[in-house]
Parts: C-alpha cells; structure tokens; sequence
C-alpha cells in the first residue's frame, strides 16, 4: 500500500474525528451555558467538552492543520483551567468559545475541500487568551465528604462540585467497590462491562483503582472504587455491578449553606433539550461512500430481479412448466427485500442528530435580531435516510431563521401583548405509515396577515392557509422591506417548497393564526433512493410515481366526468371528477407530456395526489403494478426537468422516468391558464 494511500485513509478517518467531536463541543457548550443560566453547573460536560478540544488538537496536529491546533489549544487552556479549579465559566467567555469552535469548523470544513487553510484569527486568539474565570463555588469549600482520605484526594474540584450539586438535586451519592476475580473474568464480567450496566442506573461520577494486598480475592492486586449519583434501589446498583450489596455504601455529603454558583438565571435562556447525547456503544464508523457503493449493488441486483422474473414470465407464455422456478424467484424477492431494508436501516440518521446544530442557529439569530428565544426539540425516534437529512436540512434552517426574523415579536411587543417575554419556536417529528415522516416547525409569535402578504404580492386576498402559503412560495416574494444578513432576498419559502415538494417528493403545508403563531408541516419521505412505487403506462411508455406520494387509485368513467367552460379547442383537457362529494380536477397525463389534448378512453384509472392541501387527479392508461425501485437522481442541471424526479430501471434495460406528480400539478395549472 503506497503512502499516499495511506495519507489518503487517514485524512478521512481525521475528517469523521473532527466532524464528532466539534458535534459534542458545540452540544456540550450549549448546555454548559444553559445550565449556567439556569444557576448550576455542569462539571460532567466540561470534562467531555475538554476531551473533545484536546483529541481535536492533537489529530490536527498529526495532519499538520496549525491554524486548528492554534484555536484549539486556547480553548483547551481555558477549558482546563475551568475544570481543574472549578472556576466559573460567564457567558460572554462561552461566547468566545462558542465562536472559536465555529472557526475550527469552517477550517475542517476547508481542509475536507483541500483548498487553502485560513490562519488563525488574531483578535479571537487574543480575546480567548485575556478570559477571565469567576471564583469557584463557595459551596466546595463548606462541604465534607464522608470518604477515606486516599479516595477524597483523587476528587478534583469539578467532581466534587458534581457529587455536591447531585445531592442538593435529592439524589444519592453510592460508593460500589468492584473487585475482578478469576470467575468473573471467564464469565466476561469486567470494569467496562459493569460501567456500561451501571451506567443506566446511575451518573457515573469518579472510577478510582485501587492497589490491593495479593490474595485470593483479588489475584490481580487491583480493585474499582465507582462513585455514582442515583436513586436507583442498592439491590438493582448491586446486580448491575455484579457485586454484593454489601459492598455497597452510602457516603454522607455535608452542603453547608453556600450556593453552588452565583450566576443568576436569564430570560434569554435556551432550553438544552436535545442537546442529551448518550454514549454510543457497540457500533462502528462507516465511509458514506461504502454505503452508496452497497446501495448501488443493491440496485443492480433488483434490476436482476425484474430481468428474472420478466424471463420466467415469458417462459410460462411458452407452456414451459416453472412452478419451482417460480418459487426460487419468491424466495429471492424476499431476501432481497430483507436485504434493501437491512441496508436502509445502515443508511438512517436519526433525526434527534441532524437537529443538533438548530439550537446553534437559534441561538445566533436570538442575538443578532436581540430577541429572547426558546427553544424546543422533540424528534423521538425518528430517522431519515441520509440523502433525506442532507437535502431537507437546508430548508429546516430557512424555516427556523423566518420564525426568528419575521414571526416572533421583540420583547416589548410581547410585554404589550401578555405573551412571555421570550419567544417559543418548536421543532418536532413524528412516524407516520408508508415510510413517511411529519416534521413541524412552530412557533408563538404574531402569525402572518394574509391582507398585507395580498397587498405585497399584489394578488387578492387568500381565502384559506393553502392560498397564503402560496403566495409566500412566489419566487422572489419577501415580506420584509429590507434585506437582513439572513432574511428578506425572497429565496427563504421558496426554496423549503421546492425541496420538500420538487427534490423530495413531499408535501409542505402551513397553519396560522393571527397573534397566536404559524406552524409548517413538511411531510417527507424517508428515503428517496429505495422506495416501493406504482409503475403504469401513458400511452407506450412506463412511468414510475412514488407510493407516499399518491393519495387513492380511482375508476374514471368518461361519461361521468365534468368539462368546465371556457377551454378552447385542442388545449388541454381539465375536466372534474366527481370523488366522495368533491369535484377534483383531472387531467391525462398523457396530455401533459405530449402538449396536446388525449382524449380519454371509456374507462381508465386516475392517481389522487394532493398540492399544498388540495387534492389533483391524474388520468393513465394502465396500471402495471407495484414494485420497489432504486431511484437514480437527475443531478445535472442540463436534463433536469419540472415534476421529474430521477430514474429507474424495470429490467427491460430502459430508463424509466420516476414522476414527482405534485410538481406536475403547476405544469398542467400553467397548461390551462394559457388555455
């Protein structure tokens, strides 16, 4: 293997390292400053937050990207100086630190597009290195800890200051002596073993080894001390660590009456919701591109499938007896289906992850606009395929940043209003069936005037929500005078419409309510590169449309159906079907591809899909079936057409076109207004 390739694998090994540990620098930052503001501490953070900046440091040093260990070893000083005297980090030195990671990041960032580093910036090293740290707790120096003397010594300041603000929390603090023996080891019972169990009963606060007389007991002459938080039952901490409750204590803290810190709370706190990262065990990094190659394996062996069974179809025409064929074809198509759904679950990223840079932006925003912000995240289990997460993400910040700039009011304004004086944005997803997700982005501000977006847009007045968020996804349509440094150049609703709608194949709908907020819904589905779909044919050519995407399948009787007045001769036919009391238009998609009117036959099928709430029928010739497809993107901009969203291949060795039938929508609306 040659040097070069060696390098190669190590950048990218370095790239994952850094992208994680700037995830958890930022993640544990952010909760350090909300605890702050909330009158507490967080010691437990501040240790991983220097663990994060020290490996930072020292694998940029191995890559020879000085700029980062510059950065990066100031903010490592004053981390480690907050840690091992417990000296009180102000939130204006966690501003510092906050922008201090953003520069390593835009760094990393440079380094992974191999373009030229940017030195360290001087006024930021100089800031970091005149921070000043507040005086430790008084409450470290009243409080007694019941342990023996060569235990208490090897308590620094931080997790002193965590037992103590534990036990002012009402729970207790529990000394658990683990002693490895021969049994044990053979049973694989070891101190890793017994912290991870423990670890879910309890806040693991000190792991002290201790030497111990060689004996029986103790063969390797070393014994675990754990010192953990918990109001779990001793019984339950006892079986956890594999241990008898005997060697189980309580240790008594004596708190004297000195708070813990003395940074008051504030009303421009953010929430750390979210911001909970559990450690991850038994799991592996995987190159995305190890992924895509697998994907695309997985696709020719579906495209093998459908050759296959297109072969043992004709067969069976021919007379040719393929019953067992047929069955080792079943058995195939199901494996391979296990095997699409092992290698989508390898390529989900759970949601709850791609939000965690939301309470960043928030917080960015909250204080150039100098508006107080909440904020809320709720993503449960929920998880998207990557290509998802990384095309919807973009469209999840424009949605956030427009609740900040243009919904939520300034605090006098809210004060006017009885509202509280920060404002609240939530963010939530939730399952839904047909592999579709439900993201919601809230928020508690002034709602939007449908009279001053009419009179903006120079259009009338809409009469529900589906016609205002219409005109909000005008291309170039702001409702702000003057552009901001992040709103007002008419691109933000726009492009969330496109991407959920065009890119994605969803929906993108919205709710509000004058002086009570405004909610948008962004169906999504969670992959669009293994989906099942529904083929059919429009005259000779098979198209493919995405299940989540189409509403119903109706019988269309020609004689029943509707035309409306005032469409000239040769233009597009819109006609209404009728559909459980409602006129839906319905028009032949056939028509919309070849640009003039098709005529339809006695009797067809139409695909019911819904645009911004309002439902849309589209007439086809025949329906061939359901099947899973492996979706092949159009990614140049040259053949990229409206209402087309990639390809696919049904094993007759043709691309085959997979349809995004909402988009299609506005081509047959634009088709009849030129009627």
């Amino acid at each position: 293997m040659s040097d070069g390739l060696d390098r190669q694998q190590f950048v990218a090994g370095y790239l994952i390292e850094a992208e994680e540990h700037l995830r958890l620098a930022s993640a544990n930052l952010l909760s350090i400053e909300a605890a702050l503001q909330k009158g507490r501490a967080e010691p437990a953070r501040l240790r991983e937050l220097f663990r994060s900046l020290h490996t930072l440091k020292g694998l940029s040093a191995m890559v020879g990207v000085e700029p980062i260990v510059e950065i990066a070893h100031e903010l490592e000083a004053i981390v480690r100086v907050a840690d091992t005297t417990m000296g009180l980090l102000s939130l204006p030195a966690l501003d510092l630190l906050l922008q201090g990671v953003r520069a390593i990041e835009l760094r990393v960032a440079a380094f992974a597009e191999r373009g030229p580093v940017e030195p360290a910036p001087r006024e930021l090293l100089e800031a970091l290195a005149a921070v000043q740290l507040g005086a430790a707790p008084a409450a470290l120096s009243s409080a007694s800890i019941e342990l023996p003397a060569e235990l208490l010594g090897k308590l620094g300041p931080a997790e002193r200051l965590q037992l103590l603000q534990g036990v002012r929390e009402g729970r207790r603090v529990v000394r658990i002596d683990y002693v490895p023996s021969p049994e044990k080891t053979a049973r694989g019972i070891t101190i890793t073993l017994v912290r991870e169990r423990v670890g879910k009963l309890a806040e693991i606060v000190k792991v002290i080894p201790l030497a111990l007389p060689k004996d029986e007991r103790a063969r390797g002459a070393l014994a675990f001390v754990l010192l953990v938080l918990s109001n779990a039952e001793l019984q339950a901490l006892a079986e956890a660590a594999h241990v008898s409750p005997t060697d189980l204590e309580l240790v008594g803290i004596k708190t004297g009456d000195a708070p813990v810190t003395g940074v008051a709370p504030s009303a421009n706190g953010l929430t750390d919701e979210g911001l909970d990262a559990p450690l991850r065990t038994g799991s592996i990094r995987v190159d995305v591109a190890r992924l895509d190659d697998a994907l695309e394996k997985l696709s020719e062996l579906v495209v093998t499938r459908f050759r296959l069974q297109r072969a043992v179809a004709q067969l069976r025409e021919q007379g040719v007896e393929v019953r067992e064929l047929a069955s080792i074809v079943d058995d195939a198509s199901r494996q391979l289906r296990d095997l699409r759904a092992s290698i989508a679950r390898a390529r989900l990223l759970p949601v709850a992850e791609l939000l965690e840079r939301v309470p960043l932006i928030v917080r960015g925003m909250s204080h150039s606009t100098g508006k107080p912000v909440r904020l809320q995240i709720d993503a449960g289990t929920a998880a998207l395929d990557k290509s998802v997460a990384e095309k919807i993400f973009p469209a999840i910040v424009h949605l956030v940043r427009n609740a900040v700039d243009h919904a939520i009011e300034t605090s006098a304004e809210r004060r006017a209003l009885g509202k509280p004086e920060a404002g609240l944005i939530s963010v939530s997803c939730f399952e839904h069936a047909n592999n579709m997700l439900e993201l919601r982005v809230s928020d508690d501000g002034r709602g939007i005037d449908a009279a001053a977006v009419a009179r903006k847009a120079g259009r009338e007045l809409p009469k529900n929500d589906h016609e205002l968020l219409q005109l909000l996804t005008l291309p170039g349509f702001s409702t702000l005078e003057q552009p901001t440094h992040s709103s007002g150049r008419g691109m933000g609703m726009e492009i969330v419409q496109r991407v959920a709608e065009g890119t994605l194949g969803g929906s993108l709908s919205m709710s509000t309510a004058l002086g009570r907020g405004t909610v948008f819904t962004l169906r999504l589905p969670v992959s669009i590169s293994l989906v099942d779909s529904f083929a059919f044919l429009c005259g000779e050519a098979a198209f493919v449309v995405p299940i989540s995407s189409v509403e119903e399948i109706v019988e269309v009787d020609a004689s029943s159906l509707i035309t409306p007045p005032g469409v000239r001769p040769g233009a597009l036919p819109m006609q209404l079907l009728q559909r459980r009391g409602e006129a839906v238009p319905l028009v032949p998609l056939s028509g919309i591809f070849s640009g003039v009117a098709v005529p339809l036959a006695v009797t067809s099928k139409a695909l019911v899909v819904r645009r911004n709430g309002e439902p849309f029928a589209f007439a086809v010739d025949r329906m061939l079936g359901q099947q899973e497809i492996v979706v092949r993107p159009l990614e140049d901009p040259l053949v990229r057409v409206g209402g087309i969203t990639g390809t696919t291949d049904l094993g007759d060795g043709k691309p085959t076109l997979v349809l995004d039938l909402p988009g299609l929508v506005s081509a047959a609306h634009r088709e009849v207004s030129q009627a």
